[in-house]
């Protein structure tokens, strides 16, 4: 299984950890969780590679999650595309982390790829009431439909109006990652904004890329990490992207990125959720912690 929160459900007895100052010896790449509203982070925190270049040796694995909620300021958790998890499973995630740290968490992939997207209510119901256990560390959830999935445009839209609102009395926030080339168009971002869900924006040639503002939030995939780069990223290369995050935070958009249509959206702050995903795995942390570096210091 892809790396993950969890395969299985953690037990029910939480347990309590030293703060991280005790537990790290004060190595810590996070600081208060954001930089002018923009987090970074990786996708999941269960990587085998990931203990002998990210991990302190020895560290047992029921502490990695403590670990890399230190030193990333989200995480995207991929385990629950593969099945859901109990609610004291988030709970756990949840008191194991830092105070100011989010998750994003990508939907079951059984309820996108449902023969009838608009009858799949009780399913999003039963994954959205699980995962709101997380409280305030719940970010963005993310909806991925891979391509070859046919799609249809009326089910779809009618799927949208099934995503809720909020949970049990907080707002949610929702992206949508279609795959499909042919299903993102311009129809494609005006459902999107009429919901005012983020469509993910990725650098790999392997899916769509586009920069389209449809939210008031930005959900960016980087997925063209190497093995041969310690950071994954060449330095230019991350200082671009600082830059790019800290446009978008500020209200802007890049103008270097490729974009479906010319329409603009009202220039105003908005949070920003970047993720270090898949090519060179073993290399996302690293890549991660050096984007933040240059966030730091900006």
């Amino acid at each position: 299984m892809p790396a993950c929160g969890s395969p299985r459900d953690a037990p029910s007895v939480m347990r309590r950890y030293p703060p991280p100052m005790d537990l790290f010896n004060g190595t810590t790449g996070a600081t208060d969780g954001t930089a002018h509203g923009i987090r970074v982070g990786i996708g999941g925190w269960t990587y085998a590679p990931w203990r002998d270049n990210f991990y302190p040796k020895g560290l047992v694995q029921r502490r990695e999650l403590e670990h890399a909620s230190r030193h990333v300021t989200s995480i995207e958790i991929n385990g629950t595309y593969y099945g859901t998890q109990k609610p004291a499973t988030y709970a756990k995630w949840r008191d194991e982390t830092p105070d100011s740290f989010v998750f994003s968490a990508k939907a079951p992939m059984r309820i996108m790829q449902s023969r009838a997207l608009a009858k799949t209510g009780p399913q999003v119901e039963d994954f959205v009431g699980g995962i709101a256990e997380l409280g305030a560390k719940l970010g963005p959830l993310v909806w991925q439909f891979d391509a070859g999935l046919k799609l249809e445009r009326e089910s779809f839209a009618a799927f949208c109006s099934l995503l809720p609102r909020e949970a049990n009395g907080r707002a949610l926030r929702h992206v949508l990652d279609v795959r499909d080339p042919a299903f993102v168009d311009a129809d494609y971002l005006a459902l999107a904004r009429s919901h005012g869900f983020a469509t993910v924006f990725t650098d790999s040639p392997e899916h769509p890329s586009f920069a389209d503002l449809t939210a008031d939030f930005v959900y960016a995939r980087l997925m063209r990490s190497r093995s041969e780069i310690a950071t994954g990223y060449q330095a230019h290369e991350l200082d671009a992207w600082a830059q790019r995050a800290q446009q978008w935070a500020a209200g802007g958009e890049p103008d270097n990125l490729p974009r479906i249509g010319m329409e603009t959206v009202p220039a105003k702050p908005r949070d920003v959720f970047l993720y270090f995903i898949s090519a060179a795995k073993e290399r996302n942390p690293a890549a991660a912690m050096a984007l933040i570096e240059r966030l730091d210091r900006r």
